[in-house]
């Protein structure tokens, strides 16, 4: 039985190997990674598809500028394990992230991808063509949905992150604790 829940802090390793499954490291490379880079997702947006204690699939959200002056969320990546593809997994965790964001009263959501594929959950490319990312895409492939009427009218502009940074740890603890365990490891093999 699939079930679709709130990612947990345990679910991030199983996460970035399905990820890697799915894109590899060009995911990376791509525009949208730009808006996600050292940042957060959206707060109560960032959800798993598991099968028993097994992630199969994830999808979050992110906060973003739809241009100036236009609050939205960036929808992606949305990934589900090879092995568990062409059953419906992903629709629902589109369901899912859609109806989640509505009730969080988000307006509207964009993402880089197959107008076939989520053009059955209502994106287009309809009022995304005066908007760019921060880096090379692919026009087309820039698709909006709106949760309120109206919200993507006459958007034009650069696509930005918005979200909370994504806490780094401190440099100096890190070295300190670095140099501790290299000390203590060299003092173990003496």
């Amino acid at each position: 039985m699939v079930t679709i829940r709130k990612e947990l802090p345990s679910d991030i390793a199983e996460r970035e190997a399905l990820l890697d499954e799915a894109f590899g490291n060009t995911r990376f490379a791509k525009a949208s990674e730009r808006l996600r880079e050292d940042r957060l997702p959206a707060d109560g947006l960032s959800f798993v598809a598991c099968e028993g204690t097994r992630v199969i699939g994830t999808n979050r959200l992110w906060n973003i500028m739809a241009g100036s002056n236009r609050p939205a969320l960036l929808l992606g990546p949305l990934a589900v394990a090879n092995d568990r593809r062409n059953r419906g997994i992903g629709a629902r965790l589109m369901r899912h992230a859609l109806g989640k964001a509505r009730r969080l009263g988000h307006r509207a959501i964009l993402l880089v991808g197959d107008a076939p594929y989520y053009g059955r959950f209502a994106f287009t490319a309809e009022k995304t063509s005066a908007l760019w990312l921060p880096g090379p895409f692919e026009q087309n492939r820039l698709l909006g949905r709106e949760l309120v009427p109206s919200a993507l009218d006459c958007a034009h502009g650069l696509v930005s992150g918005t979200g909370r940074p994504q806490p780094t740890p401190e440099l100096a603890g890190l070295v300190a604790a670095v140099a501790g365990n290299t000390c203590t490891h060299a003092s173990r093999a003496a």
